[in-house]
């Protein structure tokens, strides 16, 4: 299992749900703490507000479910599939993510500081105003993908690969240009300013 930064343990569960079928359920400003989810199938489910708090999920299935307002602080997520996923305003505050598939996956706006992502497989997600502040994204593949108008200060982005990635209007002040792949992203003319200065280069106005 992928560890998270500076080696923090995941937080301990106190109660399992094995198996549950969740399949288009609507979840309303429900609460869960602690709790260990296997197989569960949020597949095509509606989560208004829930929140779950210090959870881990082990296979969980998130194909195409819509979370508005949704927290999942400090959760643990191992082998969940999150395809065709749309996350809007959501907090994922400190979580971890091991193994998991991202494809299709839309997140706008929303708290995701401090996740991990590393090595995470982010070429067909897309984010949207996201903050992800001091977010590990350490050998992250975001190849054609789309982070845009993203808040990735402080970030841990040492090999990620950012190659044709959306970057316009996100804050690119953690890209190390010497151990980030950069080739073919897109950028603002803004953003080429700090890019350069990275890289050593003194620019002037005239």
């Amino acid at each position: 299992m992928a560890e998270r930064k500076h080696g923090e343990p995941a937080p301990k569960t106190s109660h399992t749900i094995a198996g549950a079928e969740w399949y288009g359920r609507e979840l309303q400003r429900e609460r869960f703490d602690g709790t260990l989810f296997v197989d569960l199938d949020l597949t095509e489910a509606l989560n208004t507000g829930s929140s779950f708090n210090e959870c881990t999920f082990r296979r969980a299935r998130f194909n195409a479910s819509v979370h508005r307002s949704g927290a999942f602080t400090n959760c643990t997520f191992v082998s969940c599939n999150f395809f065709d996923a749309r996350f809007t305003d959501c907090k994922f505050v400190g979580s971890m993510f091991d193994g998991c598939e991202f494809a299709c996956m839309q997140v706008a706006e929303g708290d995701w500081s401090f996740v991990g992502l590393p090595g995470a497989d982010l070429r067909r997600a897309a984010f949207s105003g996201t903050r992800l502040r001091e977010a590990d994204l350490t050998g992250a593949r975001c190849q054609g993908g789309s982070l845009r108008d993203a808040d990735l200060s402080g970030a841990w982005l040492h090999s990620a690969d950012f190659s044709g990635c959306d970057l316009r209007g996100s804050d690119l002040s953690a890209i190390e240009p010497g151990n980030t792949r950069l080739k073919g992203a897109i950028i603002t003319v803004d953003q080429t300013l700090v890019i350069a200065e990275a890289l050593g280069l003194d620019v002037r106005v005239a």
